[in-house]
């Protein structure tokens, strides 16, 4: 019997003798839930506690907090991971929370948030103090120029043109400099006026956004090649930049370090993804660099919890941040460098080495998609950047110890997972087609008996001519669709018959 005929007698069969389809692959692969003592100990009650009141993922906080404390730090201190080499990580971090709308993700961010918003709130406020001090000490000044130069003109006339220049110094030397007001935090700067912030900045700010699709897609517009290069080098922390723009003139930053943090709808991200990682113009590593981030399962439950926030909680977490915001490395016994740095004790180094030589084994091996391999490589610098933050939330001083590294590795384990997530769904766009051609089935928005041409003409998500033909090829493995031939007399045509199971929301 041919193949055509086999398929003929199949779908003429009773529907009783049709096998049962099989059913799709998981949507989404398993990730594991943030366990509470993985985070600081300094923030976990604040953390909890927000997260038992509003009812949302334990991870949306977590994630976000461990973004937020590393922007807090930024290049006041850095790790070497090495015992002797110079190799410097500065603990800066890029991280997203992935949730389906009405997750509660912008709140959540917005309670992460917080310590940074009064932060910088209080810097505003000293800097209005500065900045009328200074208004004071530019009167005097001016008041003294006059009075030099007068001194000056008297030199000069008598031609005493060395006393004149000396004169000249002086009054030049005496000229007050504005007051500098510290920020951390910033949401839609252009890239030059984020230059001119870093420059005043040198510890880093946090770039924040609620929707991070629009600042991503913002980077692939034509002409904004160099923004992006600038945001793939600021991550580092550690490289100098520098811009020359007519009207703004030079403007120097010693070391770009730039945080991101925000949040991402499922759908929006996944079909960037796709085309990012297809080869587009975005295929750059920018995206490898979020390295925090997470994708949780929703809840399964919910309940009304009304009570008033843990202010205890809080304003230790507060104090946690402000006391890292004002951090001295001398205090905490850092090496001098540029930046201070402190290194890892022998324990800590010993497990360090274990972790990077399995990841660099795994690196080699070659048996991940090439995306979530570059993503991957770049926990080579996560785990020391997340060693030395939880060493700073506990509040030691000194090197980097094991339980440190241990609480590092946990975090990365757990951010692999996540990432896995993240990224089989964008790389396997066949699946993704079926799913979407699937329910549409199951939906009753194609007949029973359907043409591949009458689905991609509906311009259905996902389902253009290439992604039709994967879909359909993919629920034909699967037993969920049918091909029947079709004898037109002239081209050999083909139509699909979806299985009865799924006509009408079956499964």
């Amino acid at each position: 019997m041919s193949a055509s005929e086999a398929a003929r007698s199949i779908l003429e069969a009773p529907v009783r003798a049709l096998p049962d389809p099989e059913p799709l692959p998981p949507e989404l692969p398993p990730v594991p839930a943030l366990e509470p003592v993985m985070l600081p100990e300094g923030l976990r009650p604040w953390l909890e506690d927000s997260a038992e009141r509003t009812q949302i993922p334990l991870d949306f906080l977590g994630a976000g907090a461990l973004v937020v404390l590393g922007a807090t730090v930024g290049r006041t201190l850095a790790i070497r991971p090495k015992a002797r080499d110079d190799w410097t990580v500065v603990p800066n971090l890029w991280g997203a929370v992935i949730g389906r709308p009405g997750l509660l993700k912008s709140p959540a961010l917005a309670e992460v948030m917080r310590p940074l918003h009064r932060l910088e709130a209080q810097e505003a406020e000293e800097h209005a103090k500065a900045l009328h001090r200074f208004e004071a000490t530019v009167m005097v000044a001016d008041e003294s120029k006059k009075a030099a130069r007068e001194r000056i003109r008297k030199a000069a006339r008598q031609g005493d043109l060395a006393a004149a220049e000396a004169l000249a110094l002086d009054a030049v030397s005496d000229l007050p400099e504005p007051p500098v007001r510290r920020r951390f935090v910033t949401s839609d700067p252009t890239v030059e006026k984020l230059g001119e912030l870093l420059a005043s900045n040198p510890r880093g700010v946090l770039i924040f956004r609620d929707e991070l699709v629009g600042f991503l897609r913002s980077l692939d517009r034509e002409g904004r090649e160099g923004a992006r290069a600038f945001f793939l080098e600021a991550w580092n922390g550690t490289g100098r930049f520098t811009f020359d723009r007519i009207g703004r003139g030079t403007v120097e930053i010693e070391a770009a370090c730039v945080s991101i943090l925000g949040g991402i709808q499922p759908g929006p991200l996944s079909q960037y993804l796709r085309a990012t990682l297809a080869g587009g113009a975005g295929d750059d590593g920018l995206l490898q660099r979020f390295q925090v981030t997470v994708w949780p399962d929703p809840p399964k439950s919910w309940r009304n919890v009304d009570r008033l926030p843990d202010s205890r909680a809080r304003d230790a977490a507060f104090g946690l941040f402000e006391r890292l915001a004002h951090l001295d490395p001398a205090q905490v016994e850092a090496e001098p460098g540029e930046p201070p740095f402190l290194r890892f004790d022998a324990t800590a180094q010993e497990v360090f080495d274990a972790w990077r030589a399995e990841l660099e084994r795994r690196l080699r091996v070659g048996t991940e998609a090439d995306a979530f391999e570059a993503h991957l490589a770049k926990y080579r610098s996560l785990v020391p950047s997340l060693a030395l933050l939880l060493h700073l939330a506990d509040g030691n001083t000194g090197p980097v110890g094991e339980v440190a590294v241990v609480g590092a590795v946990a975090w990365a384990d757990y951010l692999e997972a996540h990432a896995r997530r993240l990224y089989g769904v964008a790389l396997d766009p066949a699946l993704a087609a079926a799913r979407e051609l699937d329910r549409r089935i199951r939906r009753g928005d194609l007949p029973d008996v359907f043409t591949a041409r009458e689905v991609y003409r509906k311009c259905w998500r996902l389902l253009d001519v290439d992604g039709t033909r994967a879909a359909l090829d993919y629920l034909v493995d699967l037993g969920r669709v049918f091909e029947e031939p079709v004898d037109t007399g002239g081209r050999p045509s083909v139509r699909y018959r979806a299985h009865p199971a799924l006509v009408g929301g079956g499964r």
